[in-house]
């Protein structure tokens, strides 16, 4: 199928802009996620992370040029493309349940940020996120898109200046090694899981921006996006490995070192930590509607309230219980997805 030329096509580093953007969220910035998946596995996670940001760079890319090719509107035009009926069909409703899983959780996560590091009430925290979220989205892709991308510099930047600061006052503890409390057993199965439970979430949102850029661009920004993701977690990576074993305690490690390497400046970082909520919500709510109805229809508007509001109402269960049910499978659902993609891409090229 012959790649169509688009109008106004994204550069690649605002398509690089909107991967990570896409990508990282509570969980990245908390520290949380690359503990589990790398940090528990000492030496082995560091191999780990450069496996996972070669699998971000390739599956990037072809989701891209899937979205480009099959003028994608949602991910259901691009999962299907493998032309497995029953893969197809199951990957879709995965992706439709979890991406309603994954912007309750973030309405979650604002309202424990909220309640933890402003003594509000989580509630309140919750529906803010709620509502900016539905204002975002009802701007539709681009307004997506401008969001996501803007947010993503910043995420980048504080993430790498506690992770520096750190390595710069503490000593990296190489020896520690847990592996048995890691999410996976082996690194290597950690690195494939963690890169496929992030492609599940992005894959709402880099299907339909495929169709805004070129498939040269969409290369170069998979591309400059997966290197940023990957030097984000071994920021974090070899920051986390200064204060092991005490930070695998707590719930927000990356806190923690934020308030010992910038002190009272480290609120910045929870307003941070805040934004990277606000972009996956986006992400998530965005893909959600888009796969029940046209995002030109006269329903979007509607059903995006309406998700909106059974995600507020689905996060009133907490951010560490849909944290745990959610996230737990998602890893294990995104291998199916890796192979559509790949089978999906292959019968698509010209």
């Amino acid at each position: 199928m012959a790649a169509r030329v688009v109008s106004e096509s994204l550069s690649p580093l605002k398509v690089a802009g909107l991967y990570i953007g896409t990508v990282v969220g509570a969980g990245f910035a908390s520290g949380q996620e690359v503990l589990q998946f790398f940090g528990r596995h000492g030496l082995g996670g560091l191999w780990g992370i450069g496996l996972a940001t070669i699998l971000f760079a390739a599956y990037g890319a072809m989701i891209l040029i899937l979205g480009h090719r099959l003028r994608a509107t949602s991910h259901v035009e691009v999962v299907r493309a493998s032309g497995i009926p029953w893969a197809g069909a199951l990957v879709d409703a995965i992706v439709t349940f979890f991406l309603l899983g994954g912007f309750s959780a973030m309405a979650a996560g604002s309202g424990a940020v909220f309640a933890e590091q402003y003594g509000s009430n989580a509630l309140w925290g919750s529906l803010a996120m709620v509502a900016i979220s539905v204002a975002t989205v009802l701007l539709g892709i681009r307004g997506v898109v401008s969001a996501i991308s803007l947010v993503a510099p910043f995420l980048i930047g504080s993430v790498l200046l506690v992770s520096l600061v750190t390595l710069w006052n503490a000593p990296i503890q190489w020896a520690w090694e847990q592996p048995r409390a890691a999410a996976l057993a082996s690194w290597p199965i950690s690195a494939v899981a963690y890169a496929s439970y992030n492609l599940v979430f992005a894959i709402a949102v880099l299907g339909p921006a495929g169709v805004i850029t070129s498939e040269t661009n969409a290369r170069r920004g998979a591309f400059l996006g997966a290197v940023g993701l990957g030097v984000c977690a071994l920021a974090i990576d070899l920051a986390l490995l200064t204060a092991v074993p005490q930070i695998t305690r707590l719930e927000v490690p990356m806190l923690a070192l934020a308030d010992r390497a910038l002190g009272p400046l480290s609120i910045l970082y929870s307003v941070v930590l805040l934004a990277e909520v606000y972009s996956t919500a986006v992400a998530s709510l965005y893909g959600l509607v888009a796969r029940l109805t046209d995002p030109e229809g006269p329903w979007f508007k509607r059903l995006t309230l309406v998700a909106a509001a059974v995600g507020f109402a689905c996060s009133l269960l907490g951010f560490s219980e849909l944290v745990g049910r959610v996230y737990s499978a998602v890893g294990l659902a995104g291998f199916i997805l890796l192979v559509t993609v790949v089978v999906g891409y292959r019968r698509t090229q010209s």
